[in-house]
């Protein structure tokens, strides 16, 4: 399943159960958002690609395996907590950010948030790892949303996104504040080229 960075909407945590190895969450969604869903149907929630486990009307429910938690912002979900949220692409739908995957590639840090006039600029702190496939105007995801990269900082591996009125107005990056942890996906195109370079300039040097 693919998506494509736009938000169609925010649901509420309405229950979490934690077992072991596995946590089961509820999600109160937006009217109608869970018309057209099945139970088995993908949904990416904060930029995670989820199974539908069962649904009772507007509410969907959702198990989370143990590598999930342990590379996602979900290992500390509690009850209320919003989430962005979006259905699965079908054929024919217009892709109006870019291909997301819902494979996470790791957690980034929001380590400052400027709001100059009519602007709402956050920073993120990552490691060289990951700022490798960050590039200034190229693309990824946080939390789900596909956002253009402002600024990438190598000195201290951060980059910067500049968001919109209407992604704070969709989307629950208007809640987060300094030292809140968002999900990240890499734009695959770019990590794989990116690993690729590496790797001939890897079998260059070693002949």
């Amino acid at each position: 399943m693919v998506f494509s960075g736009i938000v169609e909407g925010t649901g509420k945590i309405t229950k979490v159960s934690k077992l072991e190895n596995l946590t089961k969450i509820s999600i109160e969604t937006p009217q109608n958002f869970s018309d057209r869903i099945k139970i088995g149907a993908s949904v990416c929630v904060d930029g995670v690609c989820l199974t539908v486990s069962s649904i009772n009307e507007n509410v969907l429910s959702f198990d989370i395996i143990v590598e999930t938690l342990n590379v996602t912002t979900f290992r500390n979900i509690k009850e209320n907590d919003i989430v962005n949220l979006e259905r699965s692409m079908r054929l024919g739908d217009e892709i109006g950010g870019h291909l997301l995957s819902g494979h996470i590639s790791a957690t980034v840090q929001i380590m400052n948030i400027e709001k100059p006039k009519n602007n709402h600029i956050i920073r993120f702190s990552t490691d060289s790892e990951i700022l490798r496939y960050v590039f200034p105007k190229g693309y990824i995801a946080l939390n789900g949303v596909s956002l253009t990269v402002g600024e990438v900082e190598k000195s201290n591996n951060s980059f910067s996104v500049y968001l919109i009125p209407e992604t704070l107005r969709l989307t629950n990056l208007s809640n987060k504040v300094i030292g809140d942890r968002i999900n990240l996906e890499v734009e695959t195109q770019t990590k794989n080229m990116v690993d690729t370079m590496l790797q001939i300039n890897k079998e260059s040097i070693h002949g």
